[in-house]
C-alpha cells in the first residue's frame, strides 16, 4: 500500500477542522485542543524560519551580489613575476573577495610569511597593489602578501568600516578578514606564526581595530593615515575622530600584550588631520606600557623630511612614529600615476617591510 505524503495528511487534517468547525456546535473540546497545539508549533517553527532568514540575509545578498558583480571582477594582476591568486571569506558579515600575491620560487610545502595589506577607500585589491608595490617587497622577502577587498555592497565607496563598532560591522568584517587570513594559512602556505597587518586610510584603521582584537595572531601592525580604534563608533563620530576631534579612547586597565605599531602620517593630511597619527602611537605606547625615545629627523635624497619618534619597553620598539613633512592623504613613495600616492615621500613600502621582516625575526 503506497503511504501517503505528508502535505496530503495535513490537508485531510484541515478538511476536517473545517467542517467541524462550520457544524452547529462548532468543533470539539479535542479538536480545539489539538488545532491549538498546530497553531503554536505553526508560530514557533515560523518564528525560527524567520530568525535563521535574518542571520543568513548577509551572506545569501553577498552572494547574490556575487553574482551580479558586487564583489569585484577580478582586476588585472599587478605587473611582474609571481601568481595571483583569487578567493572569497563568507561568514555574518557577507563575503568578502580577497587576492594573494605568491612570490616565485615557492616551494611546495614550504611556510611563508604573510602581510595582510587593507585598501583604503575608492580603492581595490589589485589598484592597492599596484599603489604600495608590496609585491615587489615579498620577492625580496619570500613572503606571501594578501590583499582583501571591500565590497559595495558593503559600502559604497569601498571603505572598511572600521568605525561601525556600535552595529557590530567593524567586528564582522575584521573577522572575515582574518577568515581570509586562515584560508591563506590553510591553502597556500602561510606562516600562522609570522602574520603582519598594514592599511592605507580606512584600512589603516581596520588594521589597527584587527590587531587590538586578535593580539596574538598579528607579529606586527602598520598604519598609513589611519585613526586610532576606540575613537569613533559611527559615521558621524568618525568624521569628527578624522578631523582630530574624536573622543579619546579609554586607556586599557591593564597592560596589553598588542603587537608592535609602526605608523606613518602625513603632516599634510587634510583628509585624516596629522593629530591622528600621534594619538595612535601614544595610545598603543600606553596600552604596551613602551616609552617615547628623542625624536630625530630623517631625510633621504630630495624626499619629503619625516620625524621619527620609537617608544620603547626593556630595549625593545613597539611603537615607532614616522611624522612626514608635505605629506598629504597619500600612500608614501608611491607612484605619481595613481591616486592616493606621492612619489616625494619617503618609500613606506620599504618601511613597512623593514619593520614587520624585523618583528617576524624577533618572534622566532
Amino acid at each position: 500500500m503506497a503511504k501517503r505524503s505528508a502535505a496530503s495528511s495535513w490537508q485531510k487534517y484541515w478538511q476536517r477542522a473545517w467542517a467541524q468547525a462550520l457544524r452547529p456546535g462548532g468543533m470539539s473540546a479535542k479538536a480545539k485542543k489539538t488545532s491549538a497545539r498546530v497553531v503554536k508549533a505553526t508560530q514557533v517553527a515560523a518564528a525560527a524560519a524567520s530568525a535563521a532568514r535574518r542571520l543568513a540575509k548577509p551572506v545569501v545578498e553577498g552572494a547574490r551580489h556575487a553574482v551580479k558583480g558586487g564583489l569585484s571582477r577580478p582586476s588585472p594582476p599587478p605587473p611582474g613575476p609571481g601568481d595571483w591568486l583569487t578567493g572569497v571569506a563568507a561568514g555574518a558579515g557577507g563575503m568578502r573577495a580577497w587576492q594573494l600575491y605568491r612570490p616565485p620560487g615557492t616551494r611546495f610545502g614550504e611556510r611563508l610569511p604573510v602581510l595582510v595589506m587593507l585598501h583604503g577607500c575608492g580603492q581595490d585589491a589589485a589598484g592597492f597593489a599596484r599603489s604600495c608595490r608590496m609585491n615587489k617587497g615579498a620577492q625580496r622577502e619570500h613572503s606571501l602578501v594578501l590583499y582583501p577587498e571591500q565590497s559595495r555592497l558593503a559600502n559604497g565607496q569601498r571603505c572598511w568600516n572600521w568605525f561601525e563598532t556600535e552595529s557590530g560591522h567593524a567586528q564582522a568584517e575584521a573577522a572575515l578578514i582574518l577568515q581570509a587570513v586562515d584560508q591563506v594559512c590553510l591553502l597556500h602556505g602561510g606562516d600562522r606564526r609570522r602574520v603582519a597587518v598594514a592599511g592605507l586610510s580606512a584600512g589603516a584603521s581596520m588594521a589597527a581595530l584587527l590587531a587590538s582584537r586578535y593580539p596574538t595572531r598579528f607579529a606586527a601592525v602598520a598604519m598609513c593615515a589611519g585613526v586610532a580604534p576606540g575613537l569613533a563608533h559611527s559615521t558621524a563620530t568618525a568624521l569628527r575622530a578624522m578631523r582630530g576631534r574624536g573622543r579619546s579612547a579609554p586607556p586599557p586597565a591593564e597592560r596589553q600584550d598588542w603587537p608592535p605599531l609602526l605608523v606613518i602620517q602625513g603632516q599634510a593630511d587634510r583628509v585624516v588631520v596629522p593629530a591622528n597619527g600621534r594619538q595612535a602611537a601614544e595610545q598603543w605606547a600606553q596600552a604596551t606600557g613602551a616609552m617615547a625615545t628623542a625624536p630625530r629627523r630623517t631625510q633621504r635624497g630630495q624626499r619629503h623630511p619625516a620625524t621619527v619618534t620609537d617608544y620603547r619597553r626593556e630595549g625593545r620598539t613597539l611603537v615607532s612614529l614616522v611624522e612626514v613633512e608635505q605629506l598629504g592623504h597619500a600612500w608614501s613613495g608611491g607612484p605619481a600615476s595613481l591616486a592616493f600616492s606621492d612619489p616625494k615621500g619617503p618609500d613606506a613600502s620599504s618601511l613597512v617591510w623593514r619593520f614587520v621582516a624585523k618583528c617576524w625575526a624577533e618572534g622566532q
